[in-house]
């Protein structure tokens, strides 16, 4: 979610947007763009979100994450090595 919030604060900044003129456009307080951007709301909707990167061109995707390698497919690959 940091990354996100720190994408948001980029785009909001680069379109001339204060936290406040990006609140009133999507129906919510400044106090929650504010916490989007720095990481500190600890219950945010995912659909907040997508709404505020929607309207930027962006779309929110979940992308599978690669399975973290074992100690076997280490040593295969020989990683201290």
């Amino acid at each position: 979610m940091e990354n996100i919030g720190k994408l948001i604060r980029t785009l909001r900044k680069a379109n001339g947007l204060s936290q406040q003129a990006l609140a009133l456009k999507y129906g919510m307080s400044r106090a929650t763009i504010s916490g989007i951007e720095n990481n500190t709301v600890s219950d945010i909707g995912l659909r907040k979100v997508e709404v505020i990167l929607n309207g930027f061109g962006y779309v929110l995707d979940a992308v599978r994450r690669p399975a973290r390698p074992t100690l076997d497919m280490l040593k295969k690959e020989n990683f201290h090595t």
